[in-house]
């Protein structure tokens, strides 16, 4: 989503590198061309302004105009500035022990159920117990869409009647939990195609009957300035404690997650980023500011290699076999994408060229060669004859020739990874980090 603005705010900050000092000039002419770029992303136009003015005062009264290194210093005030913008600190809900009961409030289409089931799931893995509660009395459909959410993630689900009060609403939860405990409460409220004063009622009444403890705004990230107005009306007309950006996946210019924190004064806990039901993450400010920037998020990379359990036994450049190849790629595609991974390394991004993609379709080629293999041919490809490589490519769809490259290329990777453990055991590799 963030592409184009982080490789605009990179470029205009690029422009100063090299350089000894620079000029007043040369810092305002920057910092135009940083401002032009968060506005074409549809960043709040006095968002925007404010962000550049705070920037500009923190780098003349940090002397960057003295500095050998104003490139540098730059980018450090715009991405504590990014920081900022964006919350500061990361907040999360407070959970108690019991009694925690949450609503999700928002428009229709913004992504309201499924992250109530995505909810589910993640407090799920962190040993609560969830319990879902489908309250749209107005949208049948919607009840169906989350008790299938609810199965899918094992998750019961209290479903309301057509038209039903929110007393009774209340009552029944009530009733529920005293034979069914469960520690946290998710409700999906209703929702409208648009902010009408029928929904509005509505919410205000449910909220008043069953007092939660928290209420979640659910923003559609891809729908821009519009996403601010809901915002601003849904806390003033219902009060909300918190936002949760949907779709930041997308390929929109993203200025209304930059800018929704800051027009709402509310903290964003979590984000959507893709549409798998673990797709939900913290919002971690400083980490969406690195990417944001270029700068990789080794931690949340870090993060889900642990969640997809990366690991298993350690082996030789020379003993690794095709089947080991095919585990691995299963385990990091639980991450996410590739290109999406490849990205969070510090210092790729600025390697990748412009619009640099993974064709996740050649590695599914990749794969179903792989697969089309027998165990004996996976572990010593050296076997794989004419014959053999004409069965794999007719039974994984592929050709001869994609057959005979990939094994070409894992023959020559895997020796290249021979030869550099030899260089590294005579010390020819030293730890670029000094450890």
């Amino acid at each position: 989503m963030f592409e184009t603005l982080s490789q605009r705010i990179r470029a205009a900050v690029d422009k100063l590198r090299g350089r000894g000092r620079i000029s007043e000039a040369d810092l305002k002419t920057t910092l135009r061309e940083i401002r032009m770029s968060l506005l074409e992303a549809d960043v709040n136009f006095e968002v925007a302004k404010a962000f550049v003015n705070t920037v500009q005062e923190k780098a003349l009264g940090t002397q960057v105009l003295e500095s050998l290194t104003p490139a540098e210093q730059i980018l450090t005030i715009v991405y504590d500035e990014l920081v900022q913008t964006l919350g500061g600190e990361a907040k999360q809900p407070t959970l108690k022990s019991e009694g925690n009961l949450w609503f999700m409030v928002g428009l229709q289409g913004s992504g309201k159920t499924t992250t109530s089931g995505k909810l589910a799931a993640y407090y799920k893995s962190k040993g609560r117990r969830p319990l879902l509660v489908a309250a749209d009395t107005q949208r049948p459909a919607a009840r169906d869409q989350l008790r299938i959410l609810g199965e899918k993630v094992g998750v019961p689900v209290l479903e309301v009647a057509d038209g039903e009060r929110p007393e009774v609403t209340a009552r029944r939860l009530k009733e529920h939990l005293t034979f069914d405990y469960r520690d946290l409460v998710i409700v999906d409220t209703a929702g409208r195609l648009q902010i009408d004063e029928a929904l509005m009622g509505e919410l205000a009444k449910l909220k008043e009957v069953m007092r939660p403890s928290e209420t979640f705004l659910v923003v559609d990230a891809m729908t821009g300035q519009e996403a601010l107005n809901v915002s601003k009306t849904f806390d003033e007309r219902i009060g909300v404690s918190g936002l949760i950006l949907t779709k930041l996946d997308g390929d929109a210019r993203g200025g209304a997650a930059l800018s929704a924190r800051h027009v709402t004064q509310k903290p964003i806990v979590f984000a959507g980023v893709s549409e798998k039901i673990e797709g939900l993450e913290p919002f971690y400010p400083d980490r969406l500011a690195q990417r944001i920037l270029g700068m990789g998020d080794l931690q949340t990379l870090l993060e889900k290699a642990k969640a997809a359990e990366l690991e298993g036994p350690l082996k030789a450049p020379g003993e690794i076999t095709l089947e080991d190849l095919i585990t691995q790629m299963r385990q990091m595609r639980k991450m996410g994408s590739f290109a999406d991974i490849l990205k969070m390394i510090p210092g790729m991004s600025r390697a990748l060229p412009p619009g640099f993609t993974v064709d996740e379709k050649a590695i599914n080629r990749l794969e179903a060669i792989v697969l089309s293999m027998t165990r004996e041919e996976r572990r010593d490809p050296r076997i794989l004859n004419a014959s053999r490589r004409k069965r794999i490519a007719a039974g994984s769809g592929t050709s001869v020739q994609e057959v005979n490259r990939l094994i070409k290329t894992f023959e020559e990777t895997k020796s290249m990874m021979k030869s550099l453990a030899k260089q590294k055991g005579r010390g020819a590799f030293r730890n670029p980090f000094g450890r």
